[in-house]
């Protein structure tokens, strides 16, 4: 019984395509994850009565509690990109899903945000 080979190409491409998608799919949510952190960040430092010395302590108490658990994507450097992540795009449905959460971190380090809006299509 000979079998057609772009039957097995045609799988094949669903398979790969397939992957492709899940991979955006997964990339896309852990970047709504990290806007949700530094949103809710930010919203417990607006609690805070002496907000600079209060951001700090809050950043590294949570960095030493989620880094055992969660590992070093919860490092104080990225807690604070995901602050800065919030404060630079505080509209969440704003958020491209084409981009990944790389290329939000490329955009973060664009001091202008006319330049970093052009930069993001």
């Amino acid at each position: 019984m000979a079998i057609n080979q772009s039957f097995i190409s045609d799988i094949k491409a669903i398979i790969a395509q397939s992957r492709g998608k899940a991979i955006r799919a997964v990339d896309h949510q852990r970047t709504l994850m990290y806007w949700h952190i530094g949103k809710r960040i930010f919203e417990e430092e607006q609690e805070g009565k002496d907000r600079a010395d209060y951001g700090t302590y809050l950043i590294k108490y949570l960095s030493e509690q989620l880094q055992p658990e969660f590992g070093s994507g919860f490092s104080v450097r990225q807690i604070n990109h995901y602050r800065q992540f919030y404060r630079t795009f505080p509209i969440v449905h704003a958020l491209r899903a084409q981009l990944s959460w790389t290329q939000y971190k490329l955009l973060l380090s664009v001091d202008n945000e006319d330049k970093r809006a052009i930069s993001s299509f």
